[in-house]
């Protein structure tokens, strides 16, 4: 190779950048000692924006297209330059290419749980996650404030940074909606409209946008579902006596799928049935009317005075189970706590079913 052939080959006349990757976001074309000549071809293709940088200033940006690179093209690093009149010496610029396609099916998920004040339930956990599509909107941006003098930059790079925005807002978006954790799953597409609107502004200070955001699941503690499904349960059946029975009939209906255990699981249901019976029996007992003995019917003497009622005659359903007996100051208290609330179950004997703690005249006067 004569000395020509070499001094040609250190000027670089074709600039492109053909991507094969699928998580590249910005590229420096590798011009190492080399210099662009004037007149080189330079190639921006679909879904790509390409950043000339002038000792660390930002210059040209050229859209998708072809140019023969020339001082008509490249208005501001003639101006840094100081090309007044073209150039015809090669010249020195890094050049960034900058993807600005679709990064479609990114994963967002919160890492540790999110506390919220429910009306239901009082202090719950929540956790949730989703996904998302982001796209380049300002190169300038990306190449000035996230890629600095890294010749590549991945997705790596600035997906920690969004899914943190993502999970803070979204947090913000739960407690200041106040929505009932039992119709959180009927709002995704509402929750997921107002987070992609409300992120958006972080997003676009690194330059990106997210065309698209959802939330995917919202889930709670696995105690909180078993009190969900324990109340759904006790809704349904109506009342304790029913519940008892609907309880017997599972053991019996096991029994029967288990034979080697169906004396201790019918015998489980049996006891759970006599339950029941004697609760009936007792609450039969105490609302029927005393015998008057004939002394006292005379008018000889006054009757005996009556024993007084036992101040612990409330259960209330805490955490899914029966809790109790507990007095009115005892429910009070844990009013106050915010261990129960005004929506709460409770029962006592003479009661049909469980009720909501509100709808009784005694207790609701400890709703403050």
């Amino acid at each position: 190779m004569s000395l020509f052939e070499k001094i040609v080959n250190e000027f670089i006349d074709i600039v492109e950048w053909n991507d094969n990757t699928s998580d590249t976001i910005v590229w420096r074309f590798p011009r190492y000692q080399n210099e662009i000549k004037n007149g080189a071809q330079l190639t921006v293709r679909p879904s790509q924006v390409a950043v000339f940088v002038n000792e660390g200033k930002i210059a040209d940006v050229f859209e998708p297209g072809m140019y023969t690179l020339t001082t008509s093209n490249l208005p501001i690093l003639s101006t840094l330059r100081g090309w007044k009149y073209g150039f015809d010496s090669p010249f020195k610029a890094d050049i960034y290419f900058v993807s600005t396609r679709q990064f479609p099916n990114l994963k967002w998920g919160t890492k540790n749980p999110i506390m919220v004040r429910d009306p239901d339930f009082g202090m719950v956990r929540l956790r949730a996650f989703g996904t998302y599509v982001i796209h380049v909107t300002e190169a300038r941006k990306v190449v000035e404030q996230i890629t600095g003098t890294n010749p590549q930059f991945t997705l790596d790079g600035i997906s920690d940074a969004l899914r943190n925005v993502l999970i803070s807002k979204f947090s913000d978006l739960v407690a200041s909606t106040k929505v009932p954790v039992l119709d959180l799953a009927t709002r995704y597409d509402e929750l997921s409209a107002e987070l992609q609107q409300i992120t958006a502004p972080e997003f676009e200070r690194f330059g990106f946008s997210a065309t698209q955001l959802l939330v995917e699941n919202i889930s709670l503690p696995e105690e909180v579902e078993k009190a969900i499904d324990t109340r759904a349960k006790m809704g349904a059946l109506g009342n304790l006596d029913q519940y008892t029975k609907f309880q017997t009939a599972n053991a019996m209906e096991a029994a029967a799928k288990n034979p080697g255990m169906s004396g201790t699981i019918l015998g489980m249901g049996v006891g759970a049935n006599l339950t029941g019976q004697m609760l009936g029996a007792a609450s039969a007992a105490m609302s029927a009317p005393a015998a008057v003995p004939p002394a006292q019917a005379a008018g000889a003497m006054p009757p005996p005075m009556p024993p007084p009622l036992p101040a612990k005659i409330w259960w209330v359903a805490l955490q899914g189970q029966q809790n109790g007996p507990h007095d009115i100051a005892t429910l009070a208290s844990l009013l106050q706590q915010g261990q129960i609330n005004q929506g709460s179950l409770v029962w006592k004997q003479g009661l049909a079913s469980w009720q909501a703690l509100e709808s009784i005249p005694e207790l609701a006067q400890l709703i403050k």
